[in-house]
């Protein structure tokens, strides 16, 4: 089997972020012929077509690390019922210019967790619209979590009580991951 590299983009620049532990134990869920990189958004300019001309290097970065990816997982908290804005603008980044977007045709995995019952679902319904839109092919289904103590073991592993449905998910993302690179 070929190595498929997976850009796992976390949605939030909060230091210590419960979505970048969750996507971490995430990432401990795939086989062995998966790499992981942590494309870096916290450092992004609002986006503005007036950088066009020319690019911050932050930004050709960030595009060049999700180009180069076959795969993308996208882990995001929920911000007033929708997308944060450091996540929403790394996504404006990437689609721009239209020509050199690079989330078109790239398989991608959406979820997230929060504190609250909903687990991020509203965050996740926008970027699935989004993430349409771009061109990318979104992995069907959902993976709406909450975070409770018990999501991720001391370990850094995915608790027991998560790992099954989280493993089934990640293993049909895997698969699709794997079909698109042929």
């Amino acid at each position: 089997m070929s190595n498929i590299h997976l850009a796992i983009v976390v949605g939030s620049n909060t230091r210590v972020s419960i979505n970048r532990q969750y996507a971490q134990a995430l990432a401990k869920l795939l086989p062995a012929h998966f790499s992981v990189s942590y494309p870096q958004i916290d450092d992004l300019p609002m986006y503005s077509l007036d950088l066009e001309v020319e690019r911050p290097a932050s930004v050709n970065r960030f595009t060049d690390e999700i180009n180069a990816a076959d795969a993308v997982l996208i882990v995001t908290p929920e911000h007033n019922r929708s997308v944060p804005a450091v996540l929403k603008n790394a996504l404006d980044w990437g689609s721009k210019p239209m020509d050199k977007n690079v989330w078109r045709d790239k398989p991608v995995a959406l979820t997230g967790t929060s504190p609250g019952a909903m687990g991020a679902a509203h965050a996740q319904q926008h970027l699935r619209q989004i993430m349409g839109i771009l061109g990318s092919v979104v992995l069907g289904g959902e993976a709406y979590i909450q975070f409770k103590p018990e999501l991720i073991t001391s370990d850094g592993e995915i608790g027991p009580a998560s790992h099954g449905f989280l493993q089934a998910y990640i293993d049909r993302f895997v698969s699709l991951a794997e079909k698109l690179k042929g």
